[in-house]
This record gives structure tokens, sequence and C-alpha cells, in this order.
């Protein structure tokens, strides 16, 4: 009975640390992703932004990683990872009406990405974007002061413009441009007249590095 006892315990113990073992080869620590150079943990992207039909623009941005998990999965079919990131984004960019030269203006927004990759490389993301401003630019305007009639120097206004957007996907492993993406985002600008004025922008785009990684999360 004791042997069985002890045969059992160390079956455990085995078994414990082989799943330990393996929690840690899919998981890249702080530690390395610390010790990856800047542009090779950054990737940044250029897409078309607006909602197609009298606002349109660009948009460019960079997403530098911060943490990456990955989560591997004992399925029937056999093993699934998924790999969980997050990272810092900023964007800049512009849209107009091209036809009626209105509705323009420029914008820049930063916040945090989660971004979810499949072993397939489909992705899914969710951004918040808590800093950001929108500068609206008005046709030819004048103005009245006393007798004189001026024209305005860059006439329009400034507003705190935060966003959210959720997008998908696909990766492009090895390649210089690293994947492409569509978004759905919604802007809110206030103060617009007594409230807020949301906006949604649709987003297609791609994602590119200037250097390949050396290190890759495959290796830990």
């Amino acid at each position: 009975m004791t042997s069985k006892l002890h045969l059992l315990i160390l079956t455990v113990l085995l078994i414990s640390k082989v799943g330990f073992a393996q929690d840690l080869k899919s998981t890249i620590s702080a530690t390395d992703i610390a010790q990856i150079p800047f542009l090779e943990r950054t990737e940044f992207k250029v897409s078309y932004s607006g909602n197609v039909f009298w606002n349109n623009g660009l948009n460019f941005g960079a997403e530098y990683l911060l943490k990456e998990n990955k989560k591997t999965k004992n399925r029937k079919r056999g093993q699934r990872t998924n790999t969980h990131q997050f990272l810092l984004n900023g964007t800049l960019g512009f849209s107009t009406n091209f036809s009626s030269k209105t509705d323009t203006g420029i914008f820049t927004n930063y916040g945090l990405t989660w971004r979810r990759t499949n072993k397939k490389g489909k992705q899914f993301s969710f951004a918040v974007n808590p800093l950001g401003y929108y500068r609206s630019f008005l046709p030819e305007t004048y103005a009245v002061n006393g007798d004189a009639v001026a024209k305005v120097f860059l006439p329009g206004r400034g507003y705190y413009a935060p966003t959210l957007s959720v997008g998908i996907g696909k990766q492009r492993k090895g390649k210089k441009i690293t994947g492409r993406f569509f978004n759905v985002e919604l802007q809110l600008r206030t103060p617009f007249n007594a409230g807020t004025l949301p906006a949604i922008n649709l987003q297609y785009g791609y994602r590119f590095q200037f250097k390949k990684k050396k290190i890759d999360a495959d290796n830990y």
C-alpha cells in the first residue's frame, strides 16, 4: 500500500512539473519582451479611414507590443494555439468630403489595443483610445468686426475626441507587411454645440515592420 501511495504521489508531481513547463513555453515573459529592440516590437500601419459616402481620408499609426501570451489547448482535431497581445497604439489622420470640401479635419488618438490571433492567423481586436483630439477646418470664412470684414485664418475648432474600435484581420508571418485589418470605429467629438457628436468610421489597411523580429514567440 505504501509503495502504491509513493508511486501515485510521484506521478502527480511529474504531471504537475510537465504542465508547468508547458505554461512557461507558451508565455513570453516581461523580461523577454523588454529585450526585443524597439523596431522589432513595433508595427506601423496605414489605412483608408472614413464612412465611404461623404467622408474619406487616410490614417497612419503604430502599435507597440507591451505583453504577449500564448495559450495552447488540446482538442479532438489537435492542438489549438491562440496568441493574446496588449499593445500601445497611436494614430494620426485626416478626412474630408472631396466633392463639397466640407467636414474636413485632422485627428490623433492614443490608447490600448487587445488583439487575439489564432493558429491560422485570423485576428480579432478591441481598442480603447481615451486620448483623442479632432481639429475641424471650415471653408473660406469671413468675420465682421465693427465696420470691417476680414477673412478668418484657418477657420474651424478643436474637439476632445476619444474613440472605441472593434476589428478583424489576418496575420502574415515572416513578411514585412505583417497583416491586414478592417476596423469599425466610434469617435465622440465634444463639446459639439450643447452635447456630443458621434461619428462612425471604417478603416481598412495594412500593418508593416521596418525590421523583422529576431526573437519569435514560438521560441518560448
